[in-house]
C-alpha cells in the first residue's frame, strides 16, 4: 500500500467510525431547529424594522440558509486540538512517531474523514429546515461547484490552525485556553453569526482577507450568493493561507518533536 493509498484508507476509516454514531443525527437536527428558528425570527425582525429587502446583499430567505451553512460547517469541526494535546501529554505522539506515516497528514487525514460524514449529515438537515421554513433560493450549478470546491480548502485550513493550538502542549502546561480564545474569535471574524459585510465598513477589507473569513464567510457567501470574481479571490486566499499556515505548522511541529527526543522520548 503506497502512502496515498494509507492515508486515503485512515480517512475512510475515520468516516465509517463517525457513521456508527448516527444516534447524534436526532439531537443534531434538534440543536440546528432551534437554531435557525431563532436566526429566523431575529433577522425577520431586522429586515422588518429597517424595512429592507437585502442586509449585506442578502435577502432574509438567503440570510438563513447562509446561517445555515455557516452552522453546518461550524458543528462538524472536529477535536483536532484537543487530541493532539492528549496524544502530546499521554506519550502517545511518540508511539505514531514509530509508525510509517507522517503524524500531520495522519491527523489531517483522521480529521477530514470525521468531518465530511458530519458535515454530510448537518448540511442535510439544514437544508430540510430551510426549505421548510424560507424555501428555495436561487442556486446555480455553477455556484455550487465552486462552493464545493472551496469546502475542502476551508476545512484543510481549519484543521491547521487547531492542530496549531494542539502542538501548544510542547511548551504549555494547558492549551484549552488558546482553544477557548480561538473558538470565541472565529464566531466573529468568521463571520458565523453575522456575515462580514455587515460589520463596520473600516473593517471589512481587513476581516475579509484573513484566514478566519476563508474557512467559513468565503463558503457560505458562495452557497447563497456565487460571484466568480469573489471565488477566484477566495480561492487564491485559501491557497496562501494553507501555504503560510503549512509552513508555520511544520516548523513549530518540528521543534516540538525535537524536545520529544531530547528528553529521551
Amino acid at each position: 500500500m503506497n502512502n496515498i493509498s494509507k492515508y486515503i484508507w485512515i480517512g475512510s476509516t475515520a468516516a465509517r467510525s463517525n457513521l456508527a454514531y448516527l444516534g447524534e443525527v436526532f439531537s443534531r437536527t434538534i440543536f440546528l431547529f432551534v437554531i435557525l428558528y431563532i436566526f429566523l425570527q431575529l433577522w425577520r425582525v431586522t429586515y422588518t424594522e429597517t424595512n429592507a429587502q437585502q442586509l449585506g446583499g442578502l435577502t432574509l430567505a438567503q440570510m438563513l440558509w447562509y446561517l445555515g451553512i455557516t452552522e453546518s460547517i461550524t458543528l462538524s469541526t472536529p477535536a483536532v486540538a484537543t487530541d493532539v494535546d492528549q496524544d502530546v501529554r499521554t506519550g502517545a505522539l511518540a508511539i505514531q512517531l514509530i509508525r510509517p506515516l507522517s503524524y500531520p497528514l495522519y491527523r489531517l487525514w483522521n480529521a477530514l474523514g470525521e468531518r465530511a460524514v458530519a458535515f454530510g449529515l448537518n448540511i442535510t438537515v439544514t437544508i430540510a429546515l430551510a426549505l421548510l421554513f424560507v424555501g428555495v433560493i436561487p442556486l446555480s450549478v455553477e455556484g455550487i461547484f465552486i462552493f464545493v470546491v472551496s469546502l475542502p480548502l476551508a476545512f484543510i485550513l481549519d484543521f491547521l490552525a487547531t492542530f496549531l493550538i494542539g502542538l501548544g502542549a510542547f511548551w504549555l502546561e494547558n492549551t484549552s485556553g488558546l482553544l477557548l480564545i480561538y473558538s470565541r474569535i472565529r464566531m466573529i471574524l468568521r463571520g458565523m453569526l453575522i456575515p462580514l459585510d455587515l460589520l463596520p465598513e473600516q473593517w471589512q477589507p481587513l476581516l475579509k482577507i484573513l484566514p478566519f473569513a476563508s474557512i467559513l464567510y468565503g463558503p457560505a457567501r458562495l452557497f447563497v450568493h456565487p460571484d466568480f470574481i469573489f471565488a477566484s479571490k477566495l480561492l487564491l486566499q485559501q491557497f496562501i493561507a494553507i501555504c503560510a499556515l503549512g509552513f508555520l505548522v511544520a516548523l513549530v511541529y518540528g521543534a516540538g518533536v525535537k524536545r520529544i527526543h531530547a528528553n529521551g522520548g
